[in-house]
């Protein structure tokens, strides 16, 4: 049993391996893309791409982990089935529940590792890589002046470039300057025939020479607002450098991303969740008692009563009544208003704050269910694998598609009416698991009793023109 278990488990690992890998890079690459447009032209760098693809690739493990272990198994068990082993061995006296078993303790040590590296490792990844894309969002483009086209990218400056020559662009004919860095208007303007242009000091400065120019000032009156003065400044060359501060990636500090509900582990999830349903509660029941100074009640004691009863024996106007009781209506109509306004944005809040929780408790939810989704991967790959006997990456990959896709539809339908406070989060976030797990269950039973489930005979769908003339071929042959 124990070259059993070897050889089972031999044939389990190295098509994990591989389809992990090739499922870690198709969905680092579509990762990628979604952020495409927040990296390029930004001049990053080496280092800081490959910052991004190893966060980014931590990130997708537990996604990966189900569908590798879906694919793996269909494989692995298809491929026995074809080569006839898993016959043999069933032949021998050896239920299919027993040639399983390797596999699924390889799925549950899985299972149990998924757990603790999404509990323990992704959210530091999650803290490490968002901030990071924080501040490649928030860098500015590379310095890029394109001819004829006025470029502001510079703080402080606004340039213009009638044509740029040179095998890297450097050469530039027909350059104007506006210089904004006294903050006064377009006061200074420098104008030349020519330029160069070139980076300093490791490319913290850009350096621009310019040849055959003018310098143009303007400087206002004192007392005459109305009245300025230019003054007109010609030169042969002339350097300028600006610097390209602004265009460096600056990194803000972590600690302001940590309380973010994708950067906490389950301990402060359970903590952050107990506190937010503490004080919806609190908010609940102090709704009501906030909503008492809008109303006014009227108590009947002996006296009032009294009252009352002079009151009716008096003769009042009918005018003087009118007049009381629009003067009653009219302020009626105003509290009532008031209490409209009140509860709808006291409902508005309450609302946030019950969004905001299930977001919590999704994200608690998400840690177990992403670890349970490599069991159940596990029940439908290796039973449809001994059924189908079909190894390779044809059947199989066709096959792990269409369930993984199912799979993923339905946990996104479940996380969304979860959030939205449609269904309770527990039942939203197990829902795609209860709709698959019989689907395994069943395919478990029939592997078990060898049933043909895929096994179609084609000839039941042929007319029958077509049927009896084969048979009569057949019976001649």
């Amino acid at each position: 049993m124990k070259k059993l278990d070897k050889l089972i488990l031999k044939a389990f690992v190295g098509p994990f391996l591989l389809t992990f890998a090739v499922v870690q890079f198709i969905f680092l690459m579509q990762f990628m893309m979604k952020y495409m447009d927040d990296l390029v032209g930004k001049d990053l760098g080496l280092g800081v791409i490959l910052q991004l693809l190893f966060f980014f690739s931590v990130l997708i493990v537990p996604i990966s982990l189900p569908l590798a272990v879906l694919l793996s198994s269909l494989m692995t068990f298809g491929t026995l089935g074809e080569h006839h082993e898993l016959t043999a061995i069933k032949t021998s006296g050896i239920s299919l529940t027993r040639i399983l078993q390797p596999v699924l303790l390889a799925s549950l040590l899985l299972a149990g590792g998924a757990f603790w590296f999404n509990n323990t490792i992704v959210p530091m990844a999650n803290l490490q890589a968002y901030s990071l894309l924080w501040d490649v969002r928030q860098q500015k483009l590379a310095l890029d002046i394109r001819e004829g086209v006025f470029y502001n990218g510079i703080p402080g400056y606004t340039i213009k470039v009638n044509q740029k020559l040179g095998k890297n662009g450097d050469l530039l004919k027909g350059v104007m300057i506006y210089d904004h860095t006294q903050s006064s208007g377009s006061m200074r303007v420098i104008l030349a025939d020519s330029g160069r242009m070139f980076t300093r000091f490791g490319g913290q400065y850009l350096g621009l020479e310019l040849f055959r120019g003018r310098t143009y000032v303007e400087q206002p009156d004192a007392n005459n607002r109305s009245g300025a003065s230019f003054i007109r400044q010609n030169f042969d060359r002339n350097t300028i450098t600006f610097s390209l501060e602004s265009f460096g990636l600056n990194r803000t500090k972590t600690e302001l991303f940590k309380d973010n509900k994708m950067m906490l582990n389950l301990r402060q999830l359970e903590h952050t969740t107990d506190s937010l349903h503490t004080r919806l509660f609190t908010e609940r029941q102090m709704l009501v008692r906030q909503l008492n100074p809008y109303y006014s009640f009227l108590r009947l004691d002996t006296t009032g009563q009294v009252a009352m009863q002079r009151a009716e024996k008096l003769q009042v106007p009918a005018k003087r009544l009118g007049v009381v009781n629009s003067m009653i209506a009219q302020q009626a109509a105003n509290r009532a208003r008031n209490v409209h306004s009140y509860l709808g944005t006291s409902a508005e809040r309450l609302a946030n704050m019950t969004k905001e929780t299930a977001n919590f408790r999704i994200e608690i939810y998400r840690k177990f269910t992403q670890s349970a989704a490599i069991l159940l991967m596990f029940v439908i790959g290796a039973p449809l694998g001994a059924i189908i006997k079909k190894g390779g990456l044809g059947v199989p990959i066709l096959i792990s598609i269409v369930f993984f896709i199912v799979y993923y539809v339905f946990s996104i339908m479940g996380e969304k009416y979860g959030r939205e406070v449609i269904m309770p989060v527990g039942v939203g976030m197990w829902m795609a698991t209860a709709i698959l797990l019989p689907v395994g269950l069943f395919f478990l039973y029939q592997a078990r009793h060898d049933s043909g489930i895929l096994d179609i005979d084609w000839q039941r769908f042929r007319p029958t023109w077509l049927r009896w003339p084969l048979r009569g071929y057949k019976r001649a042959v």
